[in-house]
């Protein structure tokens, strides 16, 4: 049995997606994000980077957090959706290590800044918008020009992993038009029952109702507690 700590955000997601498509046997413990709850004691003691995802594999007895371990752990621990050979495994390890250290971090801070931020920041908005385009690029170019998945005709973690955040620029009104490789990945996605059940579970994304492709910007509130709301809500998508 395995107990996940979650949202409903981009990098719990991956993990719903991961425990769904390999049939694991799981429990769901919300953690509220926009109360809080990932800066409690309790919580803090489980993960004391306070974000989510976590999971609590009673099995082994381990406390895994940061989602490409988890999707690397429940991968090794079935056997599945990760290659056996040497050389694209490998590739695996590598295209996960640049989604966690290039792709979800630069679209965070991108969404942070168009969305959400208290203060207008317009090099900072551009900043990000640029840099998250540019990876938007590489990720189009990783896509092989005539098989479904980024390790060719094997979907695994990898696909589970880049879908986490994918799907949220998406949905905060970043358009993947531009990119037909990418965009016909996330049809191929969207079309697993695994894919479609987990960016809802535990719950789905937030509604975004700035579309993040209008320029410019209103300047949000500067106000104390217009910035604490914005700043939950940045957590909770976020994390």
């Amino acid at each position: 049995m395995i107990t996940f700590y979650a949202y409903g955000a981009p990098n719990p997601h991956k993990v719903s997606i991961a425990l769904l498509e390999l049939g694991l046997e799981h429990e769901i413990k919300v953690v509220e994000i926009w109360k809080g709850e990932g800066q409690s004691p309790g919580f803090l003691a489980i993960n004391p980077n306070g974000k989510v995802p976590v999971i609590v594999d009673h099995d082994t007895g381990l406390t895994i957090s940061e989602s490409n371990a988890i999707l690397l752990y429940l991968a090794e621990k079935t056997g599945r959706l990760l290659p056996t050979d040497p050389a694209r495994r490998q590739r695996a390890l590598e295209l996960l290590f640049f989604q966690a250290s290039g792709v979800g971090p630069m679209f965070g801070q991108r969404a942070w800044f168009t969305l959400f931020a208290p203060e207008h920041v317009p090099y900072a908005i551009t900043r990000y918008r640029n840099e998250a385009e540019r990876l938007t690029g590489v990720i189009e170019s990783l896509l092989p020009d005539d098989q479904p998945w980024f390790l060719g005709d094997e979907y695994s973690i990898v696909d589970i992993a880049f879908m986490g955040w994918i799907w949220t620029a998406v949905k905060m009104h970043f358009p993947i038009d531009a990119y037909p490789k990418l965009s016909a990945w996330l049809d191929r996605m969207l079309a697993r029952e695994a894919v479609r059940q987990g960016i809802v579970t535990p719950n789905p994304l937030p509604t975004f109702g700035c579309p993040a492709t209008a320029q410019p910007l209103a300047a949000p509130s500067t106000s104390a507690s217009s910035g604490a709301a914005s700043s939950e809500r940045a957590e909770a998508v976020a994390a």
